[in-house]
């Protein structure tokens, strides 16, 4: 009988949509990004802005989980949580993160790594206000991380907040926004033979420095 260990182990995908090359990418890693970001959303791959956040506890306990982009400029990469949630207690004691965005459709994995800070008020204020209300709401309900006994929780909460606030609920002051501000960035495109193409750019002396790592 066959084991599903050995069903996994029997898995097996050639890489051979596209290529990355010295001379075909960006020199700067923001326009690189900005090119595959691009492609994904028109490509219509699932949830092309969603990307891994790993954060690293005080006790050196790594965790993951899956956030969606907000904007980006060449300041930084930004999303939007729950400051009093396990990811906003990791960074208030480690302010240091990595991202990671997986266009499987697209054989496309981009990482990045560098110091997380906040984001100004105005901006978080700015980004709330455009939020559906049903989101703004549940910014107040749920007590992101914590234990709770039941969804009824949430679902109360939510109906006292709405009762509360209306149609204009206020940004929780426990919420906003998180910048990270690379200082690498990797670019992975699967090729066959699992020769891969990982392009690694590095922020030295205030310039990036482009090299290629073998896969």
């Amino acid at each position: 009988m066959t084991t599903p260990s050995s069903e996994l182990a029997d898995l097996r995908k050639s890489y051979e949509r596209a290529e990355l090359s010295e001379d075909a990418s960006a020199s700067n890693p923001l326009d690189q990004f900005t090119k595959w970001l691009d492609e994904a959303i028109k490509s219509k791959v699932p949830e092309p802005n969603a990307m891994t956040l790993a954060t690293v506890a005080s006790d050196l306990r790594p965790s993951t989980r899956v956030v969606l982009i907000k904007g980006y400029d060449e300041r930084g990469i930004v999303w939007y949580t729950n400051y009093d949630s396990r990811k906003g207690h990791e960074l208030a004691g480690n302010p240091f993160a990595a991202l990671q965005f997986h266009w499987v459709e697209l054989e496309r994995v981009v990482r990045i790594e560098g110091r997380v800070e906040k984001v100004s008020d105005e901006e978080s204020d700015a980004y709330f206000a455009s939020r559906p209300l049903d989101s703004r709401i549940g910014a107040w309900a749920s007590p992101q991380s914590q234990v709770i006994p039941n969804r009824t929780v949430l679902v109360t909460n939510a109906a006292k907040f709405g009762a509360q606030f209306m149609l204009n609920p206020p940004r929780p002051p426990h919420w906003g926004g998180y910048r990270l501000v690379p200082d690498t960035w990797q670019f992975w495109q699967g090729r066959r033979s699992r020769l891969h193409d990982r392009l690694r750019y590095s922020l030295q002396g205030g310039s990036w420095v482009r090299e290629r790592l073998a896969p």
